[in-house]
């Protein structure tokens, strides 16, 4: 029913989230790993919905607002502390 697109997209993600994974464990200064960090949350999200495209429910889809939340602010914090030093000032 779903075709062949779904599970393709599905494989071509996870590749995508193992090599945010390489770049945020490898990368060589920390904008880098901000950037993968973002990436990172934003593949997760599209994990989480062709997941639930898969299996056929919407009970997820507040899990991958949750990760858009998170990532948000994380990547928010994360570029503070590299411009000041300090998260909360």
């Amino acid at each position: 029913m779903l075709g062949i697109a779904v599970p393709v997209a599905l494989g071509f993600m996870t590749l995508a989230v193992a090599l945010n994974l390489w770049r945020l464990l490898r990368g060589p200064d920390l904008p880098d790993r901000i950037l993968a960090l973002d990436t990172l949350a934003i593949n997760a999200i599209a994990l989480v919905i062709l997941f639930d495209i898969v299996v056929g429910n919407a009970v997820s889809f507040e899990a991958a607002l949750l990760i858009a939340m998170m990532g948000f602010v994380g990547t928010a914090a994360l570029c503070k502390f590299q411009l000041s030093g300090d998260i909360i000032e």
